[in-house]
């Protein structure tokens, strides 16, 4: 096996504000509500994407200590979900649902950018420093990437893990404001919320369906994001509906010894497996617990039709999506691109001919 690195670290911002050219005027989008200088302050806000109609909602989660990966006692339990281990994490947002197809196609079609050029709107500064991760990417699909299932105020799915971290970095610098992909660590806290049963409102699969799109209730496909109940901490979805992307690698044996305590995460080092965490809404219920965890296979691109495969579509992962974090703390640079955002191998695109 590939060498791992194990990291606990994130750095110190003023109110978050500390992003890509900071010293620029305007390179922050202000949102009173998103301003913190410690846990106490942090409230929730809306994060509204400029020039589309889109909006992220995120949640303030405090920090704290809680036991990760199932007992042996829980049933259905599988060997990837142990040993259980303490671990902290640092205070955070997190969305309130998972990413929908409103918010991610403004940056997969260039839908702010046909919205300045149609209207003569001249482009913010913001606007200037999100073109890097914005015009020619990702490339244009080969399918309608919903299945029929469809769009408005549904969860955007199909993205490989590569996507959505660059959609991280593009509203990163849409917004001024630090978002990446949670930890597993980060994603299984938030999800338990507190709570040390088998879901996060207890150990029935009865009561499943009050809280989950999943495999008995959700009939042919997902589902519009935050109809069924949230957990504890105000979060919908986190059972079922779509898995979701985090950062860490996936390792079938389990959690591994020496993975580091605070603020842990796992740098992958390899493109398969990686981890998605929720279950789905194909998935049976066992499959949608607060520990259940599932690594990507080579299997979910084995329909793309393109040769080389594409590194932003996933043709056979009609269940898996994504949500966004954003640390209250923010990492600098150097540590963003050490670890919070590095990853293995490089992914590049093939030459492929510019439409616009």
């Amino acid at each position: 096996m590939k060498r791992l690195l194990f990291v606990a670290s994130f750095g110190v911002s003023l109110l978050g504000t500390r992003i890509f050219a900071q010293d620029a005027p305007d390179a922050v989008l202000r949102v009173p509500e998103a301003e913190a200088s410690s846990e106490k302050e942090m409230k929730s806000y809306s994060e509204k994407i400029e020039h589309s109609q889109a909006k992220i909602d995120m949640i303030p989660i405090p920090g704290g200590t809680f036991k990760m990966g199932s007992p042996d006692s829980e049933q259905n339990r599988l060997a990837d979900e142990g040993p259980v281990h303490e671990v902290t994490v640092a205070p955070f947002w997190m969305a309130k649902t998972e990413i929908t197809w409103d918010a991610y196609d403004v940056w997969m079609s260039d839908l702010d950018v046909f919205y300045r050029e149609v209207n003569k709107v001249k482009a913010t500064v913001r606007d200037d420093l999100a073109d890097e991760f914005q015009k020619s990417q990702p490339t244009k699909p080969y399918t309608d990437m919903t299945f029929g299932m469809g769009k408005q105020g549904y969860p955007a799915i199909c993205m490989t893990q590569h996507a959505a971290r660059t959609y991280c970095k593009w509203l990163s610098r849409k917004t001024g404001r630090y978002y990446r992909l949670p930890t597993e660590a980060e994603w299984e806290y938030a999800c338990r919320a507190g709570t040390t049963t088998t879901y996060s409102f207890g150990d029935d699969s009865a009561e499943l369906e009050n809280y989950a799109w999943f495999a008995d209730n959700a009939g042919e496909g997902y589902h519009k994001v935050g109809l069924k109940k949230p957990n504890p901490w105000g979060l919908h979805d986190m059972h079922g509906n779509v898995a979701e992307w985090v950062l860490d690698q996936h390792i079938p044996e389990g959690y591994p010894l020496d993975l580091r305590k605070v603020n842990p995460l796992l740098v992958p080092k390899t493109l398969y497996p990686r981890v998605v965490r929720g279950g789905g809404w194909d998935k049976a219920a066992e499959l949608c617990r607060s520990a259940s965890r599932e690594g990507s296979t080579e299997d979910w691109i084995a329909q793309d039709p393109q040769s080389p495969v594409s590194i932003w579509y996933l043709t056979d992962a009609l269940h898996v999506g994504f949500r966004v974090v954003r640390p209250l703390n923010e990492p600098t640079e150097e540590e963003k691109n050490t670890f919070w955002e590095y990853s293995e191998p490089i992914q590049k695109e093939r030459p492929v001919p510019l439409e616009r």
